[in-house]
């Protein structure tokens, strides 16, 4: 299971509103929630732990930096491939989803928003028994 779970969106409501789910699961508490993704990236970069399991759920379009500068840092940098992201965005450009992949290192899922429970469930639930098997 994760340790920590980044909320990464610059909507402050699209970061409440997946609080609620993850509320919802019982993993509140694990939360940490950023509307300015350079800071998120800052909190993680300087983790002292790095064998921690980190879930990152990512949008694709802010305005200070988008998801995928915030991958190419996370992939400069060499960040620990226990640092896992969950695409969550509402762009429907099939090109998104195609350079997610370049990144398959740590993206392990590409969702369209509104981000259902259901999704977190089932996401969890293949992340638990494939670290398990």
């Amino acid at each position: 299971m994760y340790s920590e779970i980044y909320l990464v969106d610059d909507e402050d409501l699209v970061n409440t509103i997946n609080t609620i789910h993850f509320r919802k699961l019982g993993l509140e508490h694990k939360i940490k929630s950023f509307t300015n993704p350079e800071l998120a990236l800052d909190d993680l970069r300087f983790k002292k732990d790095k064998s921690q399991r980190i879930l990152i759920l990512l949008d694709i379009n802010m305005p200070e930096m988008t998801g995928f500068e915030f991958l190419e840092f996370m992939d400069l940098e060499n960040f620990p491939t226990t640092y896992e992201v969950l695409m969550v965005t509402s762009s429907i450009n099939s090109a998104d989803k195609k350079k997610s992949e370049e990144y398959s290192r740590y993206v392990k899922n590409f969702i369209s928003k509104p981000l259902r429970i259901e999704h977190l469930e089932s996401f969890l639930q293949r992340s638990i028994s494939v670290k398990a098997g």
